[in-house]
């Protein structure tokens, strides 16, 4: 399969080390491909975890383990496996990741609940455990290697390595946030996106970065769709290692409690908007913003049925100013709304006001801004103060040449 690079890719940005995490890669050989694909990330002695899984019920057993692992609030390791979903694959699926953590965790010298494993690629298909078994011990003895590495061995029809940074200041100390992520297809989170993970040297207890996690989720992983298909597989885990000298945080009351939860907010906005941007085919970045909803889910839902109307994704991939398809995804989202008190506009352009089109209203410069590549949507529904924003891209017939020859 020839993938191009996606035209609204971002460059790779400068990524700084974090105390306390160690990344190596290796080739398992998961599929035909001449390219690492498993990765593996060591991670000091008592680092807290958290995270947010799919909620499908047909998840993995990476999954499902990675739920039960996560109340532990402490890890150890990350193990990725790129070109295998390893999903719907019964107790043979299960053996696979339990011999992962086993060879892992004695390696380390901690318990196999301490090794997180996630897998992507195609459903169906037992992850080989001889190739496992290699691959974990060929990934053991190699050398660290860098952010970017990582980056491209977890992907799959990723055509861009995706990476974000922030910082925040807690007390006196500086603390760095890093966090990679992979997807491109199958993406209507439920949740989260398809594989993401954020590391940090700060000290910060389990159970407030699983909160601080999932605050921040609402607004950005959740708040994106490529193609309305919530994946097997969806997982997003936070990572922090303690290293930083900061008192340890325990309580949003806490001093910088509230610049890392904005830092890692912002860090998960960035690496959600990457996924879109490289969505299968993608040629527009779209952003939905709805204002005057019910309430803030209520707005948030609507932006979906937006972003997931292939009639709204396919009249923006040809720069038709087709507002109409905009009031239908509206009106089907089966949320509260007001025909008669429903505003759109496009690009700052209003073309529906109150109910009516706008008089005199000119399609030029709609047209205009539809022809770029970033594509502004502003619903008003006039019925409360709920507000969301979701992020989106076009529908062209790239998705369908990537996503017919997947398996081949």
């Amino acid at each position: 399969m020839d993938l191009t690079r996606s035209p609204l890719a971002l460059p790779f940005p400068e990524l700084p080390e974090i105390e306390g995490v160690t990344v190596r890669v290796a080739r398992a050989q998961y599929k035909d491909w001449d390219r690492a694909d498993l990765t593996f990330i060591e991670l000091a002695e008592g680092t807290s975890v958290a995270g947010v899984f799919t909620k499908s019920a047909c998840a993995s057993s990476e999954v499902e383990l990675g739920r039960e692992q996560r109340e532990r609030g402490k890890a150890r390791a990350l193990v990725v496996n790129a070109g295998n979903a390893n999903a719907f694959t019964g107790y043979r699926g299960r053996e696979a990741v339990e011999q992962i953590a086993k060879q892992v965790s004695d390696h380390l010298g901690c318990e196999p609940g301490e090794v997180f494993v996630s897998s992507t690629g195609v459903i169906g298909v037992p992850l080989p455990q001889d190739k496992a078994r290699r691959g974990i011990a060929a990934v053991l003895d190699s050398a660290p290697v860098g952010w970017r590495e990582a980056t491209d061995a977890i992907a799959t029809t990723d055509t861009f390595p995706k990476a974000a940074r922030t910082s925040a200041m807690i007390g006196d100390a500086r603390v760095e946030l890093v966090g990679v992520v992979k997807g491109s297809g199958m993406i209507a989170p439920d949740m989260a996106t398809m594989l993401g993970y954020v590391f940090t040297d700060a000290a910060i207890s389990p159970a407030l970065l699983q909160e601080m996690l999932e605050r921040a989720n609402e607004q950005t992983f959740s708040c994106i769709t490529v193609d309305g298909d919530t994946s097997t597989s969806d997982t997003v885990l936070a990572f922090a290692t303690g290293k930083a000298a900061n008192p340890t945080i325990t309580s949003q009351d806490d001093a910088g409690a509230d610049a890392f939860a904005a830092a890692l907010t912002d860090l998960c906005r960035k690496l959600a908007q990457l996924v879109v941007r490289d969505g299968e085919g993608a040629q527009k970045f779209i952003t939905i913003d709805v204002v005057g909803a019910a309430s803030d889910e209520s707005a948030r839902r609507i932006g979906l049925a937006i972003g997931n109307s292939p009639l709204v994704k396919t009249a923006i991939a040809g720069g038709d100013a087709n507002w109409g398809r905009v009031v239908m995804a509206v009106g089907k989202a089966g949320e509260p709304a007001d025909r008669d008190r429903l505003s759109i506009a496009f690009g700052g352009v209003w073309t529906a006001r109150d109910g009516q089109p706008v008089e005199d209203y000119d399609e030029r410069p709609v047209a205009e801004h539809l022809s770029g590549d970033a594509i502004d949507i502003r619903v008003e529904l006039g019925i409360g103060q709920g507000h969301a924003t979701v992020w989106t891209c076009d529908l062209t017939h790239g998705y369908i040449a990537i996503n017919a020859d997947y398996r081949s």
